[in-house]
């Protein structure tokens, strides 16, 4: 948390996560008119805080002699808690709230309560009439959030959106029930920018992993097939 102390810091960040891919500082020096030294300098310190992952990358898509040196490039690292500062421990308390739901009717309740969260970040933006473009659509939706995610692969009816930081991947890490809550999310976010009459099941993975990214995969059904 001590880096973000610094708003030179947090907005180096925001940007970094507000991208589909990894970013260079030159990138970050061209959006925010600052020093490329400065935009350096700031990216290297969110990787040694372990908020970035620092790699190399060709971006003039060519290889072998004659294809320059690769540029350093910054990506978004995976995050298992909440980034808070200071740390408001929401997390915790929205744990009790799920166990505090009936069990009854407790999973079906928490997809619900999900997809209205979900549909919360799509406001300002137009249904698509694709899936892919649905799936764009979330993905610019919650990078305006401050969420990164990026569309892997999209097909008429299934689709892969990957993202090292879900909305709810703290909450899932903490309280295994809350996954119900995430795939509410993912639904009610894709169904709202999507303008096809076909059911959106969402289906994440990978939230107990660390290391990597969550992956979100997205399937069209008939409302018979749903469950």
């Amino acid at each position: 948390m001590g880096p973000l102390v610094d708003a030179g810091l947090r907005d180096a960040l925001l940007f970094a996560r507000s991208q589909p891919h990894v970013v260079t500082a030159d990138e970050l020096a061209a959006a925010q008119g600052i020093h490329r030294n400065v935009a350096r300098s700031r990216l290297e310190r969110l990787a040694r805080a372990g908020l970035l992952i620092a790699g190399f990358e060709r971006r003039s898509g060519r290889s072998g002699p004659g294809a320059g040196r690769p540029a350093k490039t910054y990506g978004v690292a995976p995050e298992s808690t909440a980034l808070e500062l200071p740390r408001h421990r929401y997390d915790e308390l929205l744990g009790l709230l799920v166990d505090a739901l009936p069990s009854r009717m407790r999973e079906t309740r928490l997809r619900e309560i999900g997809a209205e969260f979900g549909r919360g970040f799509a406001r300002g933006l137009r249904a698509r009439s694709t899936l892919r473009g649905a799936l764009t659509a979330a993905c610019t939706a919650l990078r305006r959030a401050g969420f990164q995610a990026a569309v892997v692969d999209a097909g008429d009816e299934e689709g892969l959106i990957t993202t090292p930081m879900c909305p709810l991947r703290p909450l899932v890490r903490a309280n295994a029930c809350a996954a119900h809550l995430d795939r509410g999310l993912w639904e009610g976010l894709i169904a709202r920018l999507l303008n096809v009459p076909a059911d959106v099941v969402c289906e994440p993975c990978g939230c107990q992993r660390s290391s990597e990214p969550c992956l979100v995969r997205v399937r069209l059904v008939n409302t018979l097939d749903r469950f």
